[in-house]
């Protein structure tokens, strides 16, 4: 679907290999999703509903086609415990009143196909729960879902050479882009970092609160060195909530990105689907 006079059309939520939902429009194929149809007669463009789900708030927002803001952000404390059901329902909360034809949702862990496979900063229930095929039923609109790392990273990235991203809040989060293409799911926070601890374990927010400030700098900088090393980037990206916390200068090849990238990034999970439509013309 493009921008301008939007008709009526029905929507066929499909899936592919790299984790997210997609939209099967020509419905040749059988939908492996849900089926709906969309009453979208107004004459104008296409607004998309990004979702950032964090282990401590979820975030909303409405982008335009360009990936602007659309509306001002708005956030809520993720409920604890971080259970599907509750979460979902403060999503549906956070979207009442806003005008938006599709949805893109950042989820803290790994996502294949729409369904969320881990939850490390989460309920236990999450695991391989189907939240693309779910949200979609309850917000009647096509979804996407992508690791919240990874969608962050569509909104930060400059796509060129080799970029690495990292989003340090609850947990550790990170996300790998050769020319601007996703290698999905990169979770390094799970890996082993010094002293027999994972990434995640030294500079998650547990950690940060257990230390402090000075510590956790301490080991972000030794953080940052073993990471270029291990990738030889071109360019490091530092998010998420605490890198606000952040005291001391930076490689010339890093820089700190605004927590919004995690929700500006929603626009570019839906842009294969319009290069699609175009195509078939």
């Amino acid at each position: 679907m493009l921008a301008g006079s939007i008709k009526l059309c029905t929507i066929a939520l499909d899936t592919d290999e790299r984790g997210f939902g997609h939209q099967n429009s020509d419905a040749k194929l059988p939908p492996v999703r849900t089926a709906f149809v969309l009453d979208m007669a107004e004459d104008r463009p296409i607004q998309t509903l990004a979702v950032d789900i964090g282990g401590s708030g979820t975030k909303v927002m409405v982008l335009d086609e360009e990936g602007n803001p659309v509306t001002e952000r708005e956030r809520v404390e993720t409920p604890q415990p971080a259970k599907p059901e509750l979460m979902i329902a403060a999503i549906v909360e956070l979207a009442k009143g806003k005008t938006f034809d599709r949805v893109s949702v950042g989820f803290p862990g790994v996502v294949k196909a729409g369904v969320t496979k881990t939850a490390a900063n989460v309920d236990a229930e999450w695991i391989d729960f189907d939240l693309a095929n779910t949200l979609s039923q309850r917000l009647s609109k096509p979804v996407r879902v992508i690791n919240d790392a990874d969608m962050q990273g569509l909104g930060a990235i400059a796509g060129h050479g080799l970029e690495l991203v990292i989003t340090l809040g609850t947990g550790f989060g990170g996300a790998l882009f050769l020319d601007g293409k996703l290698i999905p799911n990169l979770e390094p926070g799970h890996h082993e970092f010094r002293k027999g601890d994972t990434y995640e374990e030294q500079l998650g927010n547990a950690a940060l609160e257990a230390v402090g400030k000075k510590k956790w700098n301490d080991r972000l900088q030794k953080a940052i060195a073993s990471l270029e090393h291990l990738f030889n980037y071109d360019m490091l990206y530092l998010g998420g909530g605490n890198a606000k916390h952040i005291t001391f200068e930076l490689p010339h090849n890093a820089k700190i990105v605004p927590n919004i990238s995690g929700l500006l990034g929603g626009i570019a999970l839906w842009r294969e689907a319009e290069v699609g439509a175009k195509g078939r013309g």
